[in-house]
C-alpha cells in the first residue's frame, strides 16, 4: 500500500497514525437490524463506511466501487444473488482487498460453491459477537495499527484469536507434512479399486499402500463418538479435524462425494467453526476442493491423496484392533 505523504513520528520514524487514512467497509445486507448493527460496530472500531445498502446494488452490470473490506450478508439466495456473489468473488480475488460473507446453512452450499477465487471468510448464521470476531481476525491479520485505541481485554481477545489461528496452521501444516513423508507400512490389505487418479505419488512410482478401510467400520467409529453427546457436554470431545478426516474417508470409500453443508454437519461444532477447519485443512493440503461439473454453483470437499494414503495406513496400522473402537 502507496504511503506517499505519511508524516513520520520524530524519534521512532514509524508512519503517524493519525495520518493513516481509515480502512474503507462496504456493507450489504438486507436486514435493516443487522445493516444497522454492522455500521455501528464498524464505525465504533475507527473504520469509514463507504456503502451501508441492500445487496441488490450489486446486481447491475456496471461494478460500484468498492471498500478494502466487504460484509454481506446473502441468507437466502437466488439466481440474481448468486451471479453477484461470483462477481464479487472475481473482483475481489483481483484486489487487495477482504470479503466476509454471511449465510444461512439451507444456503450454505450453493455460496460456498459460488467463492472459490477471493478466499472469504464465510460465517453461518452468526450472531454479532460472531460477526466482530471476524471482523478482528481481519484486522489482526494486518489492519490492526488502523484501529482506535482499544480496550486491554478486547485486544488480548484478539491476541488470544490470533494466536490459536495460528497454532492452527502449524498443526495442520506438520500433519499434512507427515501425510507425505511417513513410510509405508510393512503388511498391506489390498488396493483400492480404479486407476491411479486416487493414489499417492510413491505408489506411482512402483509403492504400494494399503486399501482404504471398510467404510461400515469408519462410520461405526464416528457414531460411537457422536454417542458421547447423548450423555456428556459434546463440546468436551470437540476434535473436527479427526471428524472431518473420518467423515470423509468413508465417503471415499463409498465413491460418495460430500458436501461443505454435509461436513460441517460431521465436523461436530458450529458451522462457522468447521468451515475455519476447512479451510486451513485445504490450506495444508489434507482436503481439495471439487467443483461439481454439472452444476457450477456447487463443490464438494474430498480427502487429498495424501490425506487419504495417511488415513489407510493409520487403520492398517490398527489391524483388527479397530473393531474395538466401534
Amino acid at each position: 500500500m502507496a504511503q506517499a505523504g505519511f508524516a513520520l513520528s520524530d524519534r521512532s520514524g514509524s508512519v503517524a497514525e493519525a495520518e493513516r487514512p481509515p480502512l474503507s467497509v462496504s456493507i450489504f445486507a438486507d436486514r435493516p437490524r443487522l445493516r444497522d448493527e454492522l455500521l455501528e460496530d464498524v464505525l465504533a472500531a475507527g473504520l469509514r463506511v463507504g456503502h451501508c445498502a441492500e445487496p441488490a446494488v450489486l446486481f447491475g452490470s456496471e461494478p460500484i466501487a468498492l471498500g478494502e473490506l466487504v460484509l454481506i450478508d446473502c441468507p437466502q439466495v437466488d439466481a440474481a444473488r448468486l451471479a453477484a456473489l461470483s462477481r464479487l468473488d472475481m473482483r475481489i480475488a483481483r484486489s487487495d482487498a477482504q470479503l466476509l460473507v454471511s449465510t444461512s446453512i439451507e444456503a450454505l452450499d450453493e455460496v460456498f460453491g459460488c467463492l472459490d477465487q477471493s478466499r472469504a471468510q464465510i460465517l453461518v448464521a452468526p450472531g454479532r459477537a460472531e460477526w466482530m470476531v471476524a471482523l478482528g481476525r481481519v484486522l489482526s491479520a494486518g489492519w490492526t495499527s488502523r484501529l482506535r485505541e482499544l480496550s486491554e481485554e478486547d485486544r488480548l481477545q484478539i491476541l488470544r484469536l490470533t494466536e490459536e489461528v495460528e497454532r492452527l496452521g502449524r498443526q495442520l501444516s506438520g500433519f499434512a507434512k507427515a501425510c507425505d513423508t511417513a513410510p509405508s507400512q510393512p503388511f498391506l490389505l489390498g488396493r483400492d479399486r480404479g486407476d491411479n487418479a486416487g493414489l499417492s505419488t510413491r505408489e506411482r512410482s512402483g509403492g504400494a499402500r494399503p486399501s482404504l478401510p471398510d467404510p461400515r467400520l469408519v462410520r461405526g467409529i464416528v457414531r460411537q463418538r457422536q454417542l458421547r453427546g447423548r450423555f456428556f457436554d459434546a463440546a468436551l470431545f470437540a476434535d473436527p479435524a479427526w471428524d472431518i478426516l473420518l467423515d470423509l474417508t468413508a465417503a471415499r470409500a463409498e465413491h460418495a462425494r460430500v458436501s461443505v453443508s454435509s461436513l460441517c454437519i460431521a465436523s461436530g461444532v458450529p458451522p462457522t467453526t468447521a468451515l475455519r477447519w476447512i479451510g486451513q485443512m485445504v490450506v495444508a493440503g489434507l482436503l481439495e476442493r471439487q467443483e461439481d461439473v454439472t452444476d457450477r454453483r456447487r463443490a464438494f470437499i474430498a480427502l487429498s491423496d495424501s490425506a487419504a494414503d495417511a488415513m489407510a495406513r493409520y487403520f492398517a496400522e490398527l489391524g483388527p484392533a479397530a473393531a474395538s473402537l466401534v
